[in-house]
């Protein structure tokens, strides 16, 4: 993960060991030969994912040119992405996003014993469905439609025998199929409410600045630029829902025609498709996907 980026670019370096240095951790080591069951945890995975995405948005800037201020009309980040949609935008310096991540990761797997939780997606119901299935599922235990990813994807989280619950009315009610995750906690749910105070508590202790790109919150779908709303939401996204197809509906709406996304995978660029089709995305993982990406800008 990352290695690429890594063996391509001196600045990847660079970003790749800034996080190391700001966590105390070998972490890059981890990220480029595991093991993945190391690398997984979310304590680690977090700060990784955020690394992979700074350290190309470092090579587009210092290798490419790019200055993201006048490039990018909006940034935006699905769930730990938020972060890095900050980091670049100037909110937190990359240190303190990556030990912010650590805590963040930390405080999400200790708020609910293993095997406790879990998430699910639900494919083929719209939000409004799987809204309707996750409150008929709760009963007395938790369950909440966590991220509202495109039409017809929805996932959902809460208690493990709830969100089993709404798979099998998930299926009564039309879903073509549904799928547990293979996640180590029940993310944006109230059960992660004692990882929120954890936020809140390193939120208030760490500096930050008005951004300078517009950053489009999880838990708004639309721009917060104050640092005291960045602060809320930000707390209130561990709990909250990932309001991720209104947040690229809301962007589209603002004039955004080409999604750009920075790090590991090719999630979002899908899913920015099939949220509406009108979109170009393209994704950036590697020295291959940036140069081409470079030359046709």
């Amino acid at each position: 993960m990352g290695r690429e980026l890594a063996e391509a670019f001196g600045c990847a370096r660079e970003v790749f060991q800034e996080v190391d240095d700001a966590l105390g951790q070998k972490l890059t080591r981890l990220m480029f030969e595991g093991p993945e069951g190391d690398l997984t945890l979310t304590e680690n995975a977090q700060p990784a994912l955020m690394a992979v995405s700074m350290a190309v948005v470092r090579v587009l800037e210092r290798e490419g040119g790019v200055d993201l201020a006048k490039a990018c009309s909006h940034v935006a980040g699905h769930s730990l992405g938020e972060y890095s949609a900050h980091a670049a935008a100037g909110t937190f310096s990359l240190a303190d996003t990556a030990r912010l991540l650590k805590t963040r990761g930390r405080a999400m797997q200790a708020a609910v014993p293993v095997g406790e939780g879990a998430m699910a997606a639900l494919l083929g119901l719209d939000i409004e469905a799987a809204r309707e299935v996750a409150e008929a599922a709760a009963g007395d235990d938790v369950c909440t439609a966590a991220n509202d990813n495109a039409p017809g994807q929805v996932v959902v989280s809460g208690t493990k025998a709830a969100v089993e619950r709404a798979i099998a009315l998930a299926a009564e009610r039309g879903a073509k199929r549904s799928v547990m995750l293979p996640v180590s906690a029940p993310f944006h749910c109230s059960l992660m409410a004692p990882a929120a105070e954890a936020m809140a508590e390193a939120l208030a202790n760490v500096e930050m600045r008005s951004p300078r790109i517009p950053v489009v919150a999880n838990v708004r779908a639309n721009v917060v630029s104050a640092v005291a709303e960045i602060r809320h939401t930000l707390v209130e996204q561990v709990t909250g829902s990932v309001r991720w197809r209104e947040s690229i509906l809301f962007m589209k709406d603002q004039g955004v025609h080409l999604v750009v996304e920075m790090g590991a995978g090719k999630v979002l660029g899908t899913l920015a498709r099939r949220i509406d089709r009108d979109l170009a995305a393209v994704s950036l993982n590697g020295p291959a996907d940036i140069e081409g990406f470079l030359k046709n800008l």
